[in-house]
C-alpha cells in the first residue's frame, strides 16, 4: 500500500452535486424535484398520518370512553412475593425502598399490597395502599401495617 492507491472508506464520500444552479449544470430548472406540487417546494414535510387529503384513519375511527387525567396508578405486590423476599433476604421489615432495591417495583411507583398468597412470618410492611385481605393477613400473623400518605 502506498499513497497512489489510497481510497476513502466505502460510503464515506457523497456526490455533492449542486442542485438548482442553472441549466448548464445539468440539474437546474426543477432541480430534480419533478414539477409542481408540495413535494417540489422547500420546507415541505408530510404530516404524520396524512392520506393525501382523504380523511385520515385516526379521525375516521370513533372515539369512546373516558381517560381520567387524575387517575392514581399503583404497582401491585402480592403477599407471596413479600414472603419470598423476606425469606431470601432474612428481613421482617418491608419498605418501598427495600422493594425498589430488589427490583419489585419501579423508582417512582406507588405501591399497593395485594392479598394473593400466604404469609408464614411476622412482617412490618410500609406501603402506599393495602387491600383489605392483605391487611387482614398481615395482622393475623402478628405483623403491622403502615400507610404512606
Amino acid at each position: 500500500m502506498d499513497l497512489s492507491n489510497l481510497k476513502p472508506a466505502k460510503g464515506s464520500v457523497r456526490n455533492n452535486k449542486r442542485l438548482g444552479r442553472g441549466e448548464g449544470s445539468g440539474s437546474g430548472g426543477t432541480a430534480s424535484r419533478g414539477h409542481n406540487g408540495a413535494k417540489s417546494r422547500s420546507g415541505y414535510s408530510k404530516k404524520v398520518g396524512f392520506e393525501g387529503g382523504q380523511m385520515p384513519l385516526q379521525r375516521r375511527v370513533p372515539k369512546f370512553g373516558f381517560k381520567n387525567p387524575n387517575r392514581v396508578e399503583y404497582s401491585g405486590v402480592n403477599l407471596d412475593t413479600l414472603q419470598k423476599l423476606a425469606e431470601d433476604n432474612k428481613v421482617n421489615d418491608i419498605t418501598p425502598d427495600f422493594l425498589r432495591e430488589n427490583s419489585v417495583v419501579g423508582k417512582k411507583d406507588l405501591i399497593k399490597i395485594l392479598g394473593r398468597g400466604e404469609l408464614s412470618s411476622k412482617l412490618t410492611v410500609t406501603a402506599h395502599g393495602f387491600s383489605k385481605s392483605a391487611q387482614a393477613a398481615i395482622e393475623a400473623k402478628g405483623g403491622s401495617v403502615s400507610i404512606i400518605e
